[in-house]
């Protein structure tokens, strides 16, 4: 990678741990927003407890260069979930939260996908196909 490509990268990588990390905090806390969310979803309180320690662990990935396409990878299959539960069962506006969750998912995925193509070189199944 050019030293422009590892700035983005470590640019992105930030963006989407301290994202993931900082809302480890109101899943295990159960505050009153993630508990509607994984109540709509059915799966309140294990689907809370098991995404926040799925996020916990992509945040950490992230963070380490050697994982960090792994984290992404795990991030933005992580996101595609969060996506699509706000588009077919939550909404987009959760609680009057103006759509900060949704906005925030999508951050998350898009700056994981952008260290997933930067560092795809590092998880051979994927680098493989495309260089």
């Amino acid at each position: 990678m050019s030293r422009a490509q590892k700035l983005v990268s470590w640019a992105a990588q930030l963006v989407a741990a301290v994202i993931l990390l900082q809302t480890l905090f109101f899943k295990f806390s159960g505050s009153p927003e993630s508990v509607h969310i994984f109540t709509r979803l059915g799966v309140e309180p294990w689907g809370r407890i098991a995404s926040g320690i799925a996020e916990l662990a992509a945040g950490l990935l992230l963070l380490v260069p050697s994982t960090a396409a792994l984290g992404a990878l795990l991030g933005l299959g992580l996101m595609a979930g969060a996506i699509g539960s706000h588009l077919t069962v939550l909404g987009i506006e959760i609680l009057g939260d103006g759509g900060l969750l949704f906005g925030l998912a999508w951050a998350v995925a898009i700056s994981s996908g952008v260290v997933l193509y930067l560092r795809r070189a590092s998880l051979p199944i994927i680098g493989s196909r495309f260089d």
